[in-house]
Order: C-alpha cells, then structure tokens, then sequence
C-alpha cells in the first residue's frame, strides 16, 4: 500500500492507495503548529491507525508546503512553524521505523497528475498552480525534478518582465512577494494578483470570483481585464515553456477552474513560444484538493 500525506497548515490528510492506485482509505486531522512533538505524533497515530485498519505496513510519502532539502531531509516552511529547519524525515523514519519521502505539495500536485491514466502517455509534464500564489513541478517518466536545493519548480518567483510590465501598460506597481523579493509574477498572476490588476486600472476592489462572474456576463471593463490577464499569463508561460518544453502543462489551484484560460491560452501562447515551438497539450487538474496526498503517496511508485 501507499501512504500519502498531505500536510497543510489547517490539516495533515492521509490517503491510501492499493497496486492499482485505487484510494482505499483516507482520514484527516488538524495540523499541530507550534508543536514538533506533537506534529511527529499526529504522523505516527494516523500511520498506526491506516496500518491497523488495513493489516499492512505501508510505504510513506509526504508533501510539505515549502522547500525540502533532500540531502538534510529538513523542511523549510512558514504554513507549520514546528517543522520548520527539522529533520523530519529522519525523526519520522525513526519513529515508524520505515522509509519516509517527502517532497513540496507542488511537486506531489505535479506528480499525482502525471500519473492519471489518460496523461501517463506524456513523458514530460509541467504542473502549475495558480492559486493564492503561484508554484509549479517539473515531472520526467513519472519522477518528479526536484534540483539540487529543492527548488526546481518554484516558477512564480521569475521576476517581472519589460514585457510583462508594458502589457500592463506599466499601471500595476511592484510588490513585495512572500519569498521576500519584489516584483515576482506570483504577485500579479496568482488569484490576489488577478485581483490587484483589475484594481490598478479600474480603481476598484473585486474578488476574483466577482470579475469572472461578470466577465460571463459580458461586461466590458471584466473582459478586457481577462484579456489582459492572459496577454501576461501567455507571456509568462512562453518563458517557462522554453525551459522545459513539456509534453503537457497541467493547470491546478482556484484559477485553474476558471474555464476560459483552456479556451483562451491556446490563441494568445503561440506568439510568445520559441520559434520552432508547438503547443503542449494543455488541460485541467483532474485531483483538486485531493491531488496533494495522492501525489505524495506516489513519491514511491518509481523505486
């Protein structure tokens, strides 16, 4: 069996998956912060409880929000304070006295979403989140491309371009990103950046789910937001796809359910692609929330 946990900073999921990664079994528990002990706890309850349930002793992958050093098997992450700098794949491997592997939940989203049945055909596969940031993964015959500190796939802190900042007319001033540098596309591209856009040319506070609602009732100012927005989601997305040239690009987080970027990418991306360049096969997330533990439990599959 294959265990996958999914730690976040409200909850730790566990889900289960047998040979055929069919999920068996899954339960949820909220997330001790401030404690380390208690954090190693609540990893070792749920993995004796999914081994007593289903008379096994199965193989752990985790997926952490943050950066993994995989030589140190530390974490680093501000979502759990307790893990943060801890050793907790060897604290872990200690105490359930098994293997563990841990890798970023960005990564694992990658990862869980190469291995759908209809997108294992793509040898490469380049999984982006836009969501209340922007993260990515990179993932290659079914393994995922973690680089040499863990970083590889942390594609929202490119920083802005002269491109970029002339589609936006140059109205949208920089700001400070969470990795602690300025101007990072995860500030204009993820879902607070969407919004932050429409309000530096309209003067006015929307949420996200407010402008896409009257961007389908027809209403000017909306559309001519989203055009904007994927002008710069394309030119964006033409950088990244000449580094990794994937087979497939894989969309995920709150954005990604906004139906008129599979519409719209493939008519404003071919501009911005390298000169030989043709499009990749672009789809939807298949696994939602649900995509971070899956993909964490697959860390195994490629031993």
């Amino acid at each position: 069996m294959y265990y996958g946990f999914d730690m976040g900073g409200t909850k730790i999921e566990l889900a289960v998956f047998n040979d055929e990664l069919g999920l068996v079994w899954q339960k949820r528990v909220p997330t001790p912060k401030e404690s380390y002990a208690a954090l190693l706890d609540a990893f070792r309850l749920l993995t004796e409880q999914a081994d007593n349930e289903l008379k096994c002793t199965g193989r752990i992958g985790i997926g952490v929000p943050g950066i993994v050093n995989h030589e140190k098997g530390t974490v680093f992450t501000t979502n759990v304070p307790a893990a943060k700098y801890q050793p907790l794949r060897h604290d872990l491997e200690t105490l359930l006295k098994r293997p563990v592997k841990i890798d970023n939940d960005a990564n694992c989203f990658a990862l869980s979403e190469a291995w759908d049945p209809e997108f294992r055909q793509y040898p490469t596969v380049l999984g982006l989140i836009l969501g209340t940031g922007v993260g990515g993964g990179f993932v290659i015959d079914g393994k995922i491309l973690p680089g040499k500190n863990g970083i590889a796939g942390e594609i929202g802190h490119i920083n802005m371009t002269l491109e970029g900042d002339k589609l936006l007319e140059h109205k949208v001033p920089a700001t400070l990103c969470g990795c602690g540098k300025t101007g990072c596309f995860e500030t204009y591209l993820s879902g607070p950046g969407f919004e932050r856009i429409f309000t530096a040319f309209y003067g006015e506070k929307r949420s996200a789910v407010d402008i896409i609602t009257r961007y389908y009732n027809g209403d000017i100012k909306e559309k001519q937001h989203v055009e904007r927005y994927m002008s710069l989601l394309a030119h964006y997305l033409g950088n990244v796809l000449s580094i990794f040239d994937p087979d497939l690009l894989v969309i995920g987080g709150g954005l990604s359910q906004f139906e008129e970027i599979y519409r719209l990418l493939p008519e404003y991306l071919p501009p911005h692609l390298y000169g030989v360049a043709s499009l990749p096969a672009i789809h939807k997330a298949r696994y939602g929330d649900s995509g971070g533990a899956r993909g964490a439990a697959f860390l195994n599959l490629t031993d």
